[in-house]
């Protein structure tokens, strides 16, 4: 059956075979839960932080724009 999936699909190699085999014996996914849990507050990305995280002290940087073409 895992091998007549991926001859479907037309992408031939051991790797999709292993793949759609998991797939296949894998166990199925719990159903949702519902809740009304809301949050309070929006994540927000503060790229900024990482990075100091990384450094170890408070990184500022400024946004430069770079020019790719010739």
């Amino acid at each position: 059956m895992a091998v007549d999936l991926v001859i479907e699909s037309g992408a031939l190699s051991a790797e999709h075979v292993l793949n759609v085999l998991a797939r296949l014996n894998a166990e199925p996914a719990p159903e949702s839960v519902q809740t009304t849990l809301q949050l309070k507050e929006a994540p927000l990305a503060n790229t900024g932080r990482y990075d100091s995280l990384r450094s170890g002290t408070e990184v500022t940087a400024k946004a430069v724009e770079v020019s790719h073409a010739s």
